[in-house]
């Protein structure tokens, strides 16, 4: 498993990458001033950076459990993606209707469209992720459980 400073590595630089990203395409794309989004941004960024730490660790924790490792192949990377999508999605709507002044409605279109944005970012940063931080056990044969 990944220890704490690479976990902490790992999310600090998603959230970054991610913020630099999805703040202008944000404020474009929904014609809200670059400020607001890039509040949004940034208390989405940080609840998502401690979501990702809980959540990531708690995935490996099962994976390793159930099969012995917690070397990702490319459909489960994908249910990894959705089910953390999932989860931030109910934690931020509240914040981003209340925070933009929207209406549930509102809120729910643009939070399912930065998650579809964050789906397809996480899934493409992991794997290049690991590419660039494989971990030692990913090249061994993973013991019966």
């Amino acid at each position: 498993m990944r220890s704490f400073p690479d976990r902490v590595r790992h999310a600090l630089s998603f959230e970054i990458i991610g913020l630099l990203i999805v703040v202008p395409l944000g404020a474009l794309v929904f014609d809200k001033p670059v400020g607001d989004i890039g509040v949004v941004g940034l208390v989405s960024a940080t609840l998502a950076t401690l979501w990702n730490m809980v959540y990531n660790f708690g995935f490996d924790l099962v994976l390793r459990y159930r099969t012995g490792t917690t070397k990702k192949g490319y459909g489960l990377r994908v249910v990894h993606a959705v089910l953390f999508e999932v989860g931030l999605l109910l934690v931020l709507l509240p914040f981003i209707a209340w925070y933009l002044g929207l209406t549930l409605w509102q809120a729910l279109v643009m939070d399912l469209s930065f998650a579809v944005f964050y789906m397809v970012y996480a899934y493409l940063f992991n794997l290049a992720y690991d590419r660039l931080f494989p971990l030692a056990e990913w090249s061994e044969p993973a013991s019966g459980r």
